[in-house]
């Protein structure tokens, strides 16, 4: 047979419609990285982040214990939205959002691109095996060079959340800012240490043995939530292929899953079984594999299994009337949110010393610059002396002021209250008794 003959026998198919795998591999890639943007976005737009001498802050305000409302509607609201997250598509949080599997990939490609597909680390089947045209000095410092500068990108997420958005850019450009110290960058490179571990030991192997987050979501699975689906009948169909479970990141075979197992819904091994069976028909559709996902009962029934959860029907019936209760509290605490904090201390003196100083305490809670007024109530002009009747206070800046009493005022019990009101029409007041003795 001449060459010519040979060649004409090979069949060649039109590129088509975009298959199922690949749609489903941009829709995951898409939304790992979409998840990744938002948890960097959090911190940097004041949405959430953590002030180390105030505790959390949402919406650029310091969220204090006084603030109950709005803590305990958040977090209401917030545990009852994953419930209900769970209960639908169960694990995929795992598969489609959770960083650690994100990063996993994308350490798993760089080695694979470095060293040869099957470079990937298996502790249990030993199979790992650079590629020897791979195998060198070159690969092998590059392999090093690309883990670093992922860790050292990876880790510079947890610090964003720690140090306001004005201090951020000054980390990254090693320039002098007052909101950073020193031992930030000495916590970072501990950071960067442990990333490294992850990334080129541990990866997956977090999310199948270490994983605590993933074993909590199977509390609220139900007989309905998102899960794969086998197709038997076409069972011949895959006789001598183990493809989707090679492609399986938490080694488990998805042709056989239950109700309770270690599977994260990432849709990995539907992508691998499409395209081993997609095929162009005489209309341009995609065929496909075996494996999808599947919303209700699964059809291998696991009877004791589906008996003991609830169904998605009955766990909506009680978490949506408490996640809109969580709301409203936390609506109803951005609306009676108070900014400032004033508070009025008497001064430290010797037991059975005269007190005639007060130390009027200002505190912004917000992330903006604000001016307070500052008076008193229910002493004469000449009874006591205020040492500022106004204070501009810095973004979540703090102040002290000092009201002297008089020591001409004669024997007795004196009330008095101290005023602080804001332009924009916040008022506090603090009601002080003062005891002037015989002495």
């Amino acid at each position: 047979m001449k060459a010519n003959e040979s060649l004409s026998k090979i069949p060649v198919y039109t590129a088509g419609k975009i298959g199922r795998a690949d749609k489903l591999i941009w829709l995951r890639k898409s939304s790992k990285s979409i998840a990744i943007l938002v948890i960097i976005l959090l911190p940097i737009l004041g949405i959430f982040r953590i002030d180390v001498s105030s505790g959390f802050v949402v919406l650029d305000r310091q969220i204090w214990f006084s603030d109950f409302n709005l803590v305990f509607g958040l977090w209401l609201a917030l545990a009852c939205t994953f419930i209900l997250f769970y209960s639908t598509v169960g694990t995929a949080f795992c598969g489609w959002v959770c960083p650690q599997n994100t990063f996993s990939n994308i350490m798993d490609s760089i080695t694979k691109r470095l060293l040869g597909k099957r470079a990937a680390i298996d502790w249990e089947e030993k199979s790992s095996k650079v590629a020897a045209k791979k195998n060198t000095a070159l690969n092998w410092a590059q392999l090093s060079i690309e883990t670093l500068l992922l860790s050292m990108l990876v880790s510079i997420i947890p610090i964003i959340y720690f140090i306001p958005p004005a201090a951020i850019w000054s980390f990254v450009t090693l320039q002098p800012h007052p909101m950073i110290s020193g031992s930030i960058y000495w916590i970072y490179a501990v950071f960067v240490f442990i990333s490294i571990v992850n990334l080129a030991v541990v990866r997956h192997y977090f999310c199948r043995y270490m994983c605590v987050y993933r074993m909590w979501q199977f509390l609220f699975r139900t007989t309905d939530s998102l899960h794969l689906d086998y197709d038997e009948t076409r069972k011949a169909d895959c006789e001598k292929c183990n493809y989707c479970v090679t492609s399986c990141m938490v080694d488990i075979d998805p042709r056989d899953t239950s109700t309770f197992d270690s599977c994260t819904n990432c849709g990995a091994c539907i992508s691998a079984c499409d395209s081993i069976h997609t095929k162009e028909d005489e209309k341009g559709g995609a065929g496909r594999g075996l494996l999808s996902f599947r919303f209700g009962k699964r059809r291998k029934k696991e009877n004791l299994a589906q008996r003991s959860i609830a169904t998605l029907k009955n766990r909506v019936g009680w978490v949506l009337p408490v996640w809109a209760l969580g709301m409203a509290l936390f609506v109803w605490g951005l609306v009676d949110y108070n900014p400032y904090h004033l508070a009025v201390y008497k001064s430290e003196k010797d037991q059975g010393e005269q007190i005639d100083e007060y130390r009027v305490h200002l505190a912004n809670k917000v992330y903006e610059e604000g001016f307070l007024k500052i008076s008193v109530s229910g002493l004469a002009a000449n009874e006591y002396t205020l040492t500022d009747s106004s204070v501009t206070l810095a973004e979540a800046g703090r102040y002290d002021a000092y009201i002297n009493i008089s020591n001409q005022l004669k024997p007795g019990l004196y009330s008095f209250v101290v005023i602080a009101e804001s332009r924009d029409g916040w008022k506090s007041e603090a009601r002080i008794q003062h005891f002037v003795n015989n002495g």
